[in-house]
């Protein structure tokens, strides 16, 4: 039987055990979306990890969705990066970018412009504005045109290019949580009727493009993809669910990407179809989107058995940076943070001992 704890062979990496690290906000970057010394600390202290896939890093200025998040669009960002992967590479660790578009989930206080979206239809809820304005209701988005959507998905292959000259060993495109990639998937937030709206075909050609643009930019084999099939996060509202993720992989299957990347966020049936229909890695988060509910070893190790190849774990790496060893030695675990120090209390941030020193 498969064991978190085999070694896997990702492309050209080799991880020493099938465990990652999911993609976290982390929001501690400097406001012109520079990382700093103790991103760089807080990532080495987890390079134990079989792979640490990043925060969600914005490609361009339009697709900065949270206050204090790195960027990935600039030089001075991509060389504030740097020392970031080298801390990781030091520590025998292996580091992806998570390419993080925000679309219509961001605020012209935080992106200097109004957000864009594939139609102008605002979500139903709050977005934070900074300190100065707190949460303030979602705005509506500018619509993309034809041309400008083309435009936007070659950002993403802009943005991978950048984090391989920044030292990442890959990249993963945010396709997930209701962020821009997702709006072009949803039914709710994409009413276009031009080659990127309508039928599934032209809801799934976003997505697609985005990928190859990444992929033609940096090589399919450092390119992985995540999802989350039927979720609701930013009040994205999916149809035809299998029908529209089933068309996503068979698109995506030619290209020999490192990985695609779900969460568990709808019925099991659909998701072991996907990892039948996916010839190549298949990681699975075994939490249902953000919520109260944590992700547990007994959950990966159930998608372990229906699959999987590789599970991510999130929150459980905030207070546990030897997550791998705790759950290899059965050592206790530490309680994941309250909530609302998630974004705040820098030292905290990577004050988190290992189990032994507990």
């Amino acid at each position: 039987m498969t064991s978190m704890f085999d070694s896997y062979q990702l492309g050209g990496l080799r991880l020493p055990n099938r465990i990652v690290m999911a993609p976290m906000t982390r929001a501690r970057a400097t406001a012109d979306g520079l990382t700093t010394p103790a991103i760089a600390t807080y990532y080495a202290q987890r390079a134990t990890a079989g792979l640490i896939v990043s925060e969600g890093v914005a490609p361009n200025e339009r697709g900065q969705s949270n206050v204090k998040a790195p960027g990935l669009y600039t030089d001075e960002q991509v060389a504030a990066w740097r020392p970031v992967t080298d801390a990781v590479h030091t520590n025998g660790g292996r580091i992806f970018a998570q390419i993080m578009h925000g679309g219509r989930v961001g605020h012209e206080a935080v992106q200097g412009h109004q957000p864009v979206g594939p139609s102008a239809i605002a979500l139903d809820g709050q977005v934070y504005a900074g300190t100065a304005l707190g949460f303030q209701p979602a705005p509506v988005p500018y619509a993309l045109s034809t041309r400008e959507a083309a435009a936007e998905a070659r950002v993403y292959g802009e943005a991978a290019r950048r984090a391989v000259e920044a030292g990442f060993d890959g990249v993963e495109l945010h396709g997930a949580n209701g962020y821009l990639i997702q709006q072009f998937l949803s039914s709710g937030a994409n009413h276009r009727t031009d080659v990127y709206g309508g039928s599934i075909t032209g809801r799934i050609r976003f997505a697609v493009e985005a990928v190859e643009a990444a992929a033609d930019a940096i090589g399919a084999g450092r390119v992985g993809l995540r999802i989350s099939p039927g979720g609701t996060a930013w009040d994205t509202v999916e149809e035809d669910v299998p029908q529209l993720y089933g068309a996503l992989t068979e698109a995506l299957a030619p290209l020999g990407l490192a990985y695609l990347h779900t969460l568990v966020t709808t019925d099991d049936d659909t998701l072991i179809g996907l990892r039948k229909a996916w010839p190549g890695t298949f990681l699975v988060n075994p939490s249902e989107q953000i919520g109260p509910v944590e992700a547990t070893r007994e959950g990966g190790e159930e998608w372990l058995a229906k699959g999987a190849d590789l599970i991510s774990y999130g929150r459980k790496y905030l207070a546990n940076p030897d997550l791998v060893e705790r759950f290899r030695t059965g050592a206790p675990l530490a309680p994941t943070p309250e909530h609302m120090t998630f974004y705040q209390d820098d030292t905290a941030f990577i004050s988190y001992p290992s189990a032994q020193y507990a």
